[in-house]
């Protein structure tokens, strides 16, 4: 599928489906790399956290004055948090992830402090930021499965889904338009969302959420060279041979002892041929039960846990 060459030997590639964090496919899925303006997915899920579309920043020296990509922000102007996240994640604009990182959190450290915070508690364990914008530390870095699912998270917000989806974008604030950097958005069908990244450190950094036929998948890759391609293939390999599966029914199951739990809604797993096989619904009841106790109900695939969820049992 994907050979890495030896100009990408600092490289990784994951494939998961979309619903369940589910690794498809990957190499080196948990290698801490640099990751460029991936970044900046994490910094506008941030914000989008902790403040509303419709406030206003007004834009600092340090701001208008950072390096690397741009919009071309000046000292004293003043943006809505929206304008400035499409000019994030549509145009890269480093201007635009520090002015949301200096209102949201503060200061540049204080932001960074939510960041990592967010990092915690979503459980991803091979990730560290210094910075909004993805520019080149050597403590920030992220591996490619926490990037994949930092997308999945963000995705599941409607603003930032709304956002990072859109071809294009002309900001109330100044007479422009700017269009998606990534490329698969506008000559992909199956391409919903994403966000491209480059430094030299970290090389062509790429994250890219498809659709079809109600299949969902994200791929990420970090420091591969023919990422369009990579992704478009990958995509389409996963859509050809894994088939979206019901693996758990909504409704209400009577088990041996009479005692009654219910299942709120379908669950269901990508799945290839083989996999198909191998999957089994396992119910795990803790040993003091009460009525406003969980029981736990993963569904494996060759004994590994591949969904898990809580169940109650009702009266």
């Amino acid at each position: 599928m994907w050979n890495i060459t030896e100009a990408d030997a600092s490289s990784s590639y994951v494939v998961i489906d979309a619903n369940t964090g589910r690794l498809l496919e990957g190499s080196d899925p948990n290698a801490a790399l640099p990751i460029a303006s991936l970044t900046k997915v994490w910094t506008a899920i941030t914000v989008l956290d902790n403040v509303s579309l419709d406030e206003e920043i007004t834009i600092s020296n340090a701001a208008a004055s950072q390096e690397g990509s741009s919009l071309y922000l000046k000292a004293g102007e003043v943006w809505t948090v929206e304008s400035l996240l499409y000019g994030l994640l549509l145009h890269s604009g480093n201007d635009a992830a520090y002015a949301l990182a200096e209102y949201t959190g503060g200061s540049i450290e204080g932001f960074t402090k939510l960041m990592n915070e967010k990092i915690e508690l979503a459980g991803l364990k091979n990730s560290h930021f210094t910075n909004p914008s993805g520019l080149h530390h050597e403590d920030h870095f992220a591996s490619a499965i926490d990037l994949a699912n930092m997308f999945r998270l963000a995705m599941q917000n409607e603003a930032f889904a709304k956002i990072a989806s859109a071809k294009s974008y002309s900001p109330k604030e100044r007479s422009v338009t700017w269009k998606n950097k990534h490329k698969l958005l506008h000559y992909n069908e199956s391409a919903i969302a994403g966000k491209t990244g480059y430094t030299k450190a970290a090389g062509r950094t790429l994250v890219t959420f498809f659709e079809e036929d109600g299949k969902k998948v994200i791929v990420v890759t970090l420091n591969q060279s023919n990422d369009w391609n990579t992704h478009s293939s990958l995509a389409a390999n996963i859509f050809k041979t894994y088939d979206n599966v019901k693996v758990v029914e909504k409704g209400k199951y009577r088990l041996l002892d009479k005692q009654v739990i219910e299942v709120k809604k379908d669950y269901f797993l990508l799945l290839n041929k083989e996999e198909r096989d191998a999957t089994k619904n396992i119910l795990i009841i803790p040993r003091k039960s009460s009525a406003k106790k969980p029981y736990f109900w993963n569904v494996t695939i060759n004994n590994e846990v591949a969904l898990k969820f809580n169940v109650k049992k009702i009266d």
